[in-house]
């Protein structure tokens, strides 16, 4: 069975670099993510999705598969014990400027079934709202959109 990939468009008021480095920054992804993205951010270089609340723990975790600053960023993405035949999931990241916007094109591909498919979707969809919020306002949406039945 093909999984479709989930695929999520945002359009920002901000520059492709500042979305860029809203989400490479460690402690800039951390304030709307809940999480920080550690990593270089250089191709074959290990990420880790690190939890704020300084015990270190990675939720998930990934390769860098291609970067194209600031325009594409390619990951893989996996939880940190997580083993699956076809090998971990992929995101990627495109970023496209026109005058005062960023569109913001997330496509999180390699997904392992319809399940995992509705999180991404339901994930994805909270931590864009959150980031367009935080670049357009300067602070975060006041609760958590993940936690959100």
């Amino acid at each position: 069975m093909t999984v479709p990939a989930v695929r999520l468009t945002v359009y920002l008021h901000a520059t492709p670099e500042h979305v860029w480095h809203a989400l490479t920054n460690a402690d800039e992804s951390g304030v709307y993510w809940g999480h920080r993205n550690v990593s270089t951010w250089l191709p074959g270089a290990a990420w880790e999705h690190r939890r704020t609340d300084d015990s270190g723990v990675a939720d998930v975790v990934g390769t860098v598969v291609e970067v194209e600053r600031p325009h594409r960023l390619v990951t893989t993405w996996a939880g940190p014990d997580e083993q699956r035949p076809a090998g971990p999931s992929r995101v990627t990241f495109r970023l496209q400027g026109h005058r005062d916007l960023t569109r913001l094109t997330v496509t999180h591909d390699d997904l392992a079934d319809e399940r995992e498919q509705a999180d991404a979707e339901a994930g994805w969809s909270a931590v864009l709202s959150n980031l367009k919020t935080y670049l357009e306002t300067g602070r975060p949406l006041p609760q958590e959109p993940w936690l959100m039945p």
